[in-house]
């Protein structure tokens, strides 16, 4: 299917969005949706995770048929006198724009905050997260606002966009909910998930086996730095580095840690 690009009144995406997909049968369409991204602010001392639209203005929907959708719209009245007006205008996107938007979307069509860690010189050393899918097209990074600004091609235009990062520091903090633009569920919590003491009660710290015999697949605990105390496994060994896999912001997510900060685990037999 063919992604396009529906330009609309900024404010007024998530109601064209229910009008399609109340109006237009689903055999004519895959996914209508408005893309979000997540953003880090701090509010009166506390973190909060704020959802905003990514392409303010703007929705998307996917179709070999777009002439079909089109009509549909334009049987009812109020929507016809709209789209004659050329008030909302379908621009169909490149297949590499489509895949590049698939790539940094989860399915709530969200682009979820990135896991970034700096030298404290202003240099980033490690990310992971949908900004890994656009490095090259970073423009800047506002650490203090914790966004970084990205260039993209939608519909052929040039736009700058922002997405979300979250920084060491902000990992182990309390965050909520702020401001959610997205139609979405929202959990209770956002942040890092809780290690049981009984898990720790396997291997005290400082213990465990030598770190140069860690492998992909191993248990291990986090014993220092800002991922103290978590149980997990090992994805991925790279010389003095390894890759675990945390349970952050609502998935789950690779990131690399020093072999000095982390004990295998003993085997359960």
């Amino acid at each position: 299917m063919l992604w396009y690009a529906i330009q609309s009144y900024t404010g007024k995406e998530e109601q064209l969005t229910e009008m399609i997909r109340r109006l237009v049968p689903e055999r004519y369409y895959g996914e209508c949706f408005v893309p979000y991204f997540e953003r880090l602010r701090c509010w009166r001392q506390q973190n909060q995770v704020h959802i905003l639209r990514l392409f303010p203005g703007y929705l998307f929907i996917s179709t070999d048929n777009i002439e079909s959708v089109f009509q549909c719209l334009k049987r009812v009245p109020a929507m016809s006198k709209i789209l004659t007006a050329g008030a909302f205008e379908f621009t169909p996107l490149y297949d590499s724009e489509a895949e590049f938007l698939k790539g940094i979307l989860d399915a709530d069509h969200i682009v979820r905050l990135t896991y970034t860690a700096t030298d404290g010189k202003g240099h980033v050393t490690y990310m992971t997260g949908p900004l890994e899918k656009c490095r090259d097209r970073i423009e800047t990074y506002k650490f203090r606002d914790r966004y970084a600004q990205v260039r993209l091609t939608i519909a052929g235009q040039e736009k700058t966009v922002r997405m979300g990062i979250i920084l060491n520091d902000d990992v182990r903090r309390e965050m909520a909910y702020g401001k959610v633009e997205a139609h979405i569920p929202t959990p209770e919590k956002y942040g890092l998930a809780n290690t049981s003491t009984e898990s720790l009660a396997l291997c005290p710290h400082g213990n465990g086996k030598p770190d140069g015999m860690l492998r992909p697949g191993d248990r291990v605990v986090v014993i220092s730095g800002t991922f103290e105390g978590i149980v997990t496994v090992i994805h991925e060994v790279r010389n003095s580095m390894v890759s675990i896999i945390v349970h952050m912001f609502n998935r789950e997510t690779p990131v690399e840690v020093s072999t000095e900060e982390v004990r295998k685990l003993e085997s359960a037999d």
